[in-house]
């Protein structure tokens, strides 16, 4: 996993970051396996697309967005990792759920996008930060309101809880859990680096709504597909 600086990195791998696009993934193949990077030249008439490997974390240091050079198991780079693993939960939920035709499909997709502005966000510590680095990667509190509509919009439409629910309700909503129980992950690996000053508070509660957001997401997928949710049961 590598974070983009900028000019060159910033956000997650081939991703967005904020107020511009960066170089996608380049994965595609040539013949017999090999990967176009490796036998590919460009004309002067095609654009030069980047390797997809730099060898700048070899020896298991990358940067933040403001430059500074961190070992990669460092608090911010596992806050940052786990928010990319989260946005990789969201994805493969959302392959499940198009396939159900659901209309909130779109809504997680806005989520993953939110997901790339929390991890330049991350990338960004304050201790190291210039003026500059915050004010682009400021994460403002606008995204946390629109999760509470939502939530409130669901919970709404759901009967009241009398019991603990099990991770369940068919594929759709068992991947949605999932994904609550990641983003709860990355909410506790983003805790400490808010403690400390070097990120914005906004982005552990971003990440406690998206919670509250995909747990009552995966009932509401559940009662929409007509599956029975378990319950715990005391032996």
């Amino acid at each position: 996993m590598a974070v983009w600086v900028w000019g060159g990195r910033l956000g997650l791998r081939g991703c967005f970051c904020p107020g511009r696009l960066l170089y996608p993934r380049f994965q595609s193949r040539g013949p017999q396996g090999v990967e176009d990077g490796d036998r590919w030249q460009p004309s002067s008439e095609t654009t030069r697309i980047p390797k997809i490997y730099t060898k700048t974390g070899d020896k298991g240091f990358s940067s933040t967005f403001t430059g500074e050079r961190r070992p990669k198991d460092d608090q911010v780079f596992e806050a940052v990792g786990t928010t990319d693993e989260l946005s990789s939960a969201i994805g493969f939920a959302m392959e499940l759920i198009a396939e159900k035709g659901h209309a909130f499909a779109e809504e997680l997709e806005k989520i993953q996008c939110t997901l790339q502005d929390v991890g330049a966000a991350l990338a960004t510590p304050s201790s190291s930060a210039r003026e500059a680095h915050l004010k682009l990667t400021a994460f403002e509190e606008g995204p946390i309101v629109e999760l509470e509509h939502w939530i409130d919009k669901y919970s709404s439409q759901l009967p009241p809880l009398t019991a603990f629910i099990l991770p369940s309700g068919g594929k759709s909503s068992a991947a949605l859990h999932f994904c609550r129980a990641v983003c709860r992950r990355a909410e506790r690996r983003v805790v400490p680096l808010v403690q400390t000053g070097e990120t914005d508070a906004n982005v552990a509660k971003f990440l406690n709504r998206l919670s509250d957001y995909l747990f009552t997401l995966a009932r509401y997928t559940a009662m929409r597909e007509g599956n029975q949710e378990k319950i715990y049961k005391k032996k």
